[in-house]
This record gives C-alpha cells, sequence and structure tokens, in this order.
C-alpha cells in the first residue's frame, strides 16, 4: 500500500496549557482574561455587534483566546481577538493584501472559501503552500474579480472547530439588481467544549455517540400501532441487515454542540434593528464544522437574491436549508413594528441558533418550537421508490416541468459488472445543463469493510427540499429553484465526465470517495481549459456538503442558460448530483467533504495543468 504522509490540515491537534503558555511567548500577552463572546463582539461599537474591517490591506492575528459560550471557560482559536473572526469588508477591482500572523504553538493557515485566485494564495497546507508556522507571518496578496457573500477560516488541524472562521463581504463595482437598506451578516456555527479530538476518537470508537434520538421500545410500540406488526417487523429487519439507523441525521449533535449566530448562544440571541417598511439583506453563512440549520423567519417571506456569493433570479420562500459552508442572501421587508426570530434549528432538531429583527432592541421574538425529529427514508438509502413509501409520508414527483431530460436520464446498479476505473467509459455525456446519461459505475474499490452501503436507484433530487422539509406546510428553497442572474459564461458541451461516488463505513466511521480514503488516492487530473462534469453519487445515507476549491461549480438544474454558479453543492442522501467545471486555474487544489470530521478521508488533490 501506497504510505502518503497526510497534509499538515488533515491532523487533529491539542492545545494544552503548556503549548497555550507557548502561544502567548509567540503572540506577546493575552487579549484578555475569559470573556463572553457577547461581550466581546459588543467592544466593537458597530450597529449589529460585529468587528467589520474595510480596506485593502488587513493585519490578522491568529491567537488562543479564552472564550465562555457555556458557562465554563474554554480555549478558542481566535482571529484578532474575536470568536468569529472580524467580517472583512473588500471592492470587486481592487488588490487585497492580508499578512497573517501565527500567534499559536502549531501550525495555521486561513482558507478564502469560494474566492477565485492563484492555488498558491489558497491557503492549504500541503497542496498550495506549507502553512504557516508558529510566530511567522505570511503574506496572502490577489485581485478580488468577484463580489457577493464568503468567508474564511482555517485549513489546520480543527483550528475551524474551535473558533477560526469569519465573513467577506465583497462590494460590487456595478449596481447590485436588487435594493436594500440595511446589511446583516449572519454567521452560524457550532461550537463544544469538548476538544475536537476528542470528538473524533469518540466518534471512531462509537460512530453513534452524540446520537441520543435512536429507536426505543416506546417507538417500537407505536409503530406497530399505527403500522402493524408485520410491516414494522419488516422495516426494522431491514435496518437491522444494514446495520444502519433511520436517524442517523447528524454525526455531532446538540448534546455537546451549542449553535451559535455571529457568535450568540440561543440564550442571548443575535439583534438586528430596522424600521417599518425597510428591505433587510441577511448574508447568511453556515460556518460551522458539522451542522446543517433549516432557516426561516416565522411570520416573514423570504426573497432568495443570492447563492455562494452569486446572484440568482429572486425567489420568495418561508425556508431554506444551508449546507455547512453554504452562504445564501435573502431580503426581508418587514410591514409592521414587531419583533422577528431569525430560526436556525440543526436538521436533527438537537437545538437551535436564533436571533431577533426588531424596530426596538427591548423587544424580542418569540422563539418557535422544534419542527419533529425528520425519519430518513427509503430515498434516502437510494432505493427504488417501489420498494416502499416514504417516513414522511411524502411521493416525491421526479419529473418537474424544468428538468426535462435530467430526471429521466438512465441509472442501473453496475455491482455485478464492475469497471477498473469510473473515471473510463462514460461515452453518454448528456447535454450541458440537464446532467448525466452514463450509467452509474461501481469501481472494484467499492466494495470491502470500507463501504456498508451503495446507493442501488440513486436519482437526481434538485426539487427535493430534504428529509425534515418534505410536505411541512411551508415554501421550501431546493436547488431546481435556483436560476443564475446573468446568461451561463461558458456555454461548452462538457468533453468528459468523471464519476465520484461518496462512501464510507457509518460504524466504523470510515469516508472515502469510490471506496479509497484520501491517503491512499492519486490527484484528480484535469486539463486546462476543458468543460468537464462532475457527477457525485451519494452512496451514503448522510448529505454531503462537496467543496472544489480554485473553480466554480456550475450547478446542473434544466436550465442550461443560466446555471447557477456555486462553490460547495449538497449531495443528498441516496441521490445523485451533476455540475459542469471550467478547468480555467492551473496549479493543485483541494476537493473535499466539508464535514470537518468526514475530511480525513473523502478528499481529494485535483491538478490542473
Amino acid at each position: 500500500m501506497k504510505q502518503t504522509r497526510l497534509p499538515n490540515h488533515l491532523f487533529s491537534a491539542r492545545l494544552s496549557r503548556r503549548q497555550f503558555v507557548k502561544g502567548l511567548a509567540l503572540g506577546g500577552t493575552m487579549l484578555s482574561l475569559a470573556i463572553s463572546p457577547a461581550r466581546l463582539l459588543a467592544a466593537s461599537g458597530t450597529s449589529d455587534g460585529q468587528t467589520t474591517l474595510h480596506g485593502k490591506h488587513f493585519k490578522l492575528n491568529i491567537s488562543p483566546q479564552t472564550v465562555n459560550f457555556t458557562g465554563s471557560e474554554r480555549m478558542a482559536t481566535a482571529i484578532n481577538g474575536s470568536v468569529p473572526a472580524p467580517i472583512l469588508r473588500w471592492r470587486e477591482g481592487d488588490t487585497i493584501t492580508l499578512d497573517v500572523t501565527n500567534n499559536l504553538a502549531e501550525d495555521s493557515s486561513i482558507h478564502w472559501h469560494g474566492i477565485i485566485l492563484p492555488a498558491k494564495m489558497d491557503g492549504v497546507p500541503g497542496i498550495s503552500f506549507a502553512g504557516i508556522a508558529p510566530g511567522a507571518t505570511y503574506r496572502y496578496q490577489f485581485e478580488v474579480n468577484q463580489s457577493g457573500t464568503y468567508w474564511y477560516h482555517s485549513h489546520s488541524d480543527f483550528q475551524e472547530q474551535t473558533g477560526m472562521y469569519g465573513a467577506i463581504v465583497i462590494d460590487p463595482i456595478d449596481p447590485e439588481p436588487y435594493s436594500f437598506y440595511r446589511d446583516y451578516v449572519v454567521m452560524l456555527s457550532d461550537w463544544s467544549d469538548e476538544d475536537p479530538s476528542a470528538i473524533y476518537s469518540k466518534l471512531k470508537k462509537m460512530s453513534h455517540y452524540y446520537n441520543f434520538n435512536e429507536r426505543t421500545f416506546g417507538d417500537l410500540t407505536k409503530d406497530i400501532q399505527e403500522k402493524g406488526l408485520s410491516r414494522t417487523w419488516a422495516e426494522r429487519s431491514m435496518w437491522n441487515r444494514m446495520r444502519m439507523s433511520d436517524r442517523d441525521l447528524s454525526d455531532v449533535t446538540g448534546y455537546t454542540y451549542t449553535f451559535l449566530m455571529n457568535g450568540q448562544t440561543p440564550a442571548e440571541g443575535w439583534t438586528g434593528l430596522f424600521k417599518r417598511g425597510e428591505k433587510v439583506r441577511l448574508r447568511i453563512i453556515n460556518g460551522s464544522a458539522m451542522t446543517f440549520f433549516d432557516v426561516r423567519i416565522p411570520g416573514l417571506k423570504m426573497t432568495v437574491v443570492a447563492a455562494d456569493g452569486q446572484d440568482v433570479q429572486p425567489v420568495s420562500i418561508d425556508e431554506f436549508r444551508i449546507g455547512v459552508a453554504e452562504t445564501y442572501d435573502v431580503i426581508v421587508e418587514p410591514k409592521d413594528d414587531s419583533a422577528y426570530c431569525i430560526f436556525a434549528q440543526a436538521i436533527d432538531r438537537s437545538g437551535y441558533a436564533r436571533g431577533t429583527l426588531t424596530p426596538d432592541a427591548s423587544l424580542k421574538a418569540e422563539v418557535p418550537a422544534l419542527d419533529p425529529l425528520p425519519i430518513l427514508s427509503h430515498q434516502d438509502m437510494g432505493m427504488a421508490m417501489s420498494m416502499g413509501d416514504m417516513s414522511e409520508g411524502n411521493t416525491m414527483d421526479h419529473s418537474s416541468p424544468d428538468m426535462g431530460q435530467m430526471n429521466d436520464a438512465p441509472t442501473m446498479d453496475h455491482s455485478q459488472h464492475q469497471m477498473a476505473d469510473p473515471m473510463e467509459g462514460m461515452s453518454m455525456l448528456g447535454k450541458a445543463g440537464y446532467g448525466s446519461e452514463a450509467p452509474i459505475v461501481h469501481a472494484p474499490t467499492e466494495f470491502g469493510p470500507q463501504v456498508d452501503m451503495r446507493a442501488e436507484d440513486p436519482q437526481y433530487r434538485l426539487n427535493d427540499p430534504g428529509v425534515g422539509l418534505r410536505n411541512n406546510g411551508r415554501k421550501v428553497l431546493t436547488y431546481a429553484d435556483l436560476r443564475n442572474f446573468y446568461h451561463t459564461p461558458d456555454m461548452r458541451e462538457p468533453e468528459r465526465e468523471i464519476q465520484l461516488h461518496l462512501t464510507g463505513n457509518m460504524s466504523r466511521y470510515m469516508w472515502s470517495i469510490n471506496g479509497v480514503k484520501y491517503a491512499d488516492a492519486e490527484p484528480l487530473q484535469f486539463k486546462y481549459g476543458e468543460r468537464l462534469r462532475i457527477t457525485f453519487v451519494n452512496d451514503t445515507m448522510m448529505n454531503h456538503p462537496m467543496h472544489l476549491h480554485g473553480m466554480w461549480s456550475d450547478l446542473e438544474t434544466g436550465d442550461p442558460h443560466s446555471i447557477p454558479r456555486k462553490h460547495t453543492v449538497i449531495v443528498q442522501p441516496g441521490s445523485k448530483l451533476s455540475y459542469l467545471v471550467t478547468a480555467d486555474a492551473k496549479g493543485g487544489w483541494a476537493f473535499h467533504c466539508h464535514l470537518l470530521y468526514h475530511m480525513l478521508g473523502m478528499f481529494r488533490k485535483v491538478v490542473v495543468s
């Protein structure tokens, strides 16, 4: 077996007291004693309690910082003494210089998530640079050729989990195609008092360690009463044979996590002010390590105007799911002087983050109850719909009029007809914008103890809001709703296709692509200038947010003329999803699942040459 040293960003590290003292010696004195993040942020003097840095030249200092989110003091990894890190406000067309000083006792880095820039500025240790050594300063410098809402975070160790993340707002050169009066960043994240390496160790030993929603005897009794003994027995037997649970929604839950909004706990809540009739822009960023959030503002419609920083044709909704690393910009327009709750509940309903939009800081909004616990279905296992109904009482329509041939693309189980390389033999490319027509092919590497499931009948489900959001009585955003505000910039047909299977063994907590973990994988090779299609097949029962660095992911939603551009795409359980890539950025790039504890295995290096 090939021995490959993992890049620095994939190793876990624990900041001991001795290391902390060493870090202080490197960085000078500590910025403060133990204080709550609420006080830390409120000291900035901005209207919404967040520090914003403007300009073209920035000095960022990475240092240990004592925080208290839960009533207990813990050590965080802060930038300029703040968790979350300061908002960076840039302008399209400017050349930005960022001098980043590492005051930690171990290597660090910053990745500018979603920013199109030279490979050596991307900030991934082991791929684009060596990392920032303790006591060193690294200069990032690049021209800003885009606008919108993005974010930045560490790509070293588990530092992102311990507080090293912040928002980026890029003002456009040209006027935006929508108007608003107030502009707020809403950063969602998850915090644990546990050391991240301890969390990962527990997951390796018992993957459901943090899941307290597994079925009980009471659930069995209820199912027998509602479904009858025969059906209940059949369903339970199926799950038991597969050694899977229909409640595996999140690996890490509210049992250890406190969910934050702009660094504020649910007890405190973030506050944004408005005046009646004003249009308010909310730049919502999921900067968490492991948590998907379902976001709504009871009593207010939201108009989605941008996804992952890129303008989209406005769509009015009540709710949306935001995966780890995604961003959505929405505009709301309160018509009265009421307070409104910005409610972001975790996908597994184990907790929530919240904020308040209000005309008066003393006026608070009622917090809604958590929705019922979602239950995974046959569809989320990638089974044919004929094999059983869905647990949410839902029968999905896979023939949206906008999807065209996308939902008619042939799919089949080739488990008995394995190909040596799933990247070969992809002759059924299909038209740009509509997705793949190639058969589903499982490589030999996908068979063995490292893979415990293969989706039998994966479908494009772009019009599926996802488990827990189907038929909930609210208008929920789906990927099928997204249309680029502008014409698709590259209308070429794909020259070739790469099929990537997202694989794993949940009970052993092993994650991989095509059954091969990162340490044993060869890089993916892109040809400079080519137009290619990436097709994901999710052979697991978990959502995976897949992020390709350095290039846009042009999501195929059935309209080739208005393809939405994203930097992170959510591949639903048991489904497939395709996007087009213009390989216009030479060099080495990271390509990975953005769930922090999956990244060790579900990761590839991409080389464009």
